[in-house]
């Protein structure tokens, strides 16, 4: 038996024709726990923030250090990894017979407080993350490990019998028919395949802008703005939700390299949204404290499971 090493995984990341199905996620990141395990590599406990830890790979790997993991999310055994998907799938299935009233049934309300559906997809997707932060210089994966957040995301939506897709618009001008606005939307969702007319052109009263971000830093002007454009460009309000996977990031604390930092803009964000517009909806899979701690914030942001087993189904009813 062929023993997998990082190199190997890396080659896995950078395939653009991989990821098609969620199993081929778990595999990705069973495959890295299991390396983990045999590799030992050295793991730091942030000084400033317990909870998050870092792994640092040996010299053949130049010592690079691993991205923030949250240890009350990130499972770092394969095996437990291995349950926890195997629930994750049939959650999946429940939500998709169940949908909103998955909530009422007392097995799925115990699994929910777990809150082990965020610490799967948070598991995969910072393994996928570690994985990048290996290579020799951190630009060949960043834009790859973004693509494949929003992938899993896109995986997901469909598991649970939604419709979903990427979709490029261009949008003329009111006025000024030779200008156009150009949009890359990363999701457009319904609980039914949409048909774009004529009267409703480019995106459907039925469906639902998505943005999937692995964190909101520098971007978070831009989802605002989208959604103003695109509902003052199209003459009615198109909803648009926002998807985080988290905002934080190594930083100095004292002496040590190994602190923790939030990228969240508080101010900005309840800026854009008292004063230009609400969006319909902001999720992160690990939300920062300040985000149930503040009133003013716990009003505008939910935990990723919220949205999967409510608010997705509220959204396209």
């Amino acid at each position: 038996m062929t023993t997998i090493t990082l190199r190997d995984l890396q080659t896995s990341v950078k395939d653009t024709d991989a990821f098609d199905q969620l199993s081929d996620y778990f595999t990705i990141g069973h495959s890295f726990l299991s390396l983990c395990e045999d590799m030992k590599p050295t793991r730091i406990i942030s000084p400033n923030s317990h909870n998050y830890v870092f792994y640092q790979y040996n010299e053949d790997y130049k010592h690079k250090i691993t991205r923030p993991l949250n240890t009350d999310l990130f499972f770092e055994t394969a095996s437990d990894f291995k349950t926890a998907f195997e629930r994750f799938i049939d959650f999946l299935n429940d939500l998709k017979k169940l949908q909103l009233s998955i909530a009422n049934t007392a097995d799925k309300r115990s699994y929910l407080a777990s809150n082990e559906l965020n610490k799967v997809i948070y598991t995969i997707q910072q393994s996928i993350g570690s994985i990048g932060d290996s290579f020799e210089s951190p630009n060949q994966s960043r834009k790859r490990i973004g693509q494949l957040f929003e992938s899993l995301i896109h995986l997901i939506i469909q598991e649970v019998g939604l419709k979903c897709e990427s979709r490029t618009l261009s949008v003329p001008l009111p006025d000024h028919p030779d200008y156009k606005m150009s949009y890359q939307l990363d999701l457009v969702f319904s609980r039914n395949k949409a048909v774009i007319t004529s009267e409703n052109k480019f995106i459907h009263p039925s469906e639902v802008v998505g943005s999937v971000k692995t964190t909101s830093k520098d971007r978070i002007d831009k989802i605002f703005l989208d959604k103003y454009m695109l509902t003052k460009l199209l003459g009615r309000d198109i909803p648009v939700v926002a998807i985080f996977l988290h905002d934080v990031q190594r930083a100095r604390r004292g002496k040590s390299i190994f602190g923790i930092n939030s990228t969240f803009k508080s101010n900005h964000f309840l800026g854009y949204t008292l004063a230009l517009n609400r969006l319909d909806g902001v999720y992160y899979v690990d939300p920062r404290p300040i985000m149930t701690n503040n009133p003013q914030l716990r009003e505008e942001i939910r935990d990723f499971q919220q949205f999967l087993t409510r608010d997705l189904w509220a959204l396209t009813t």
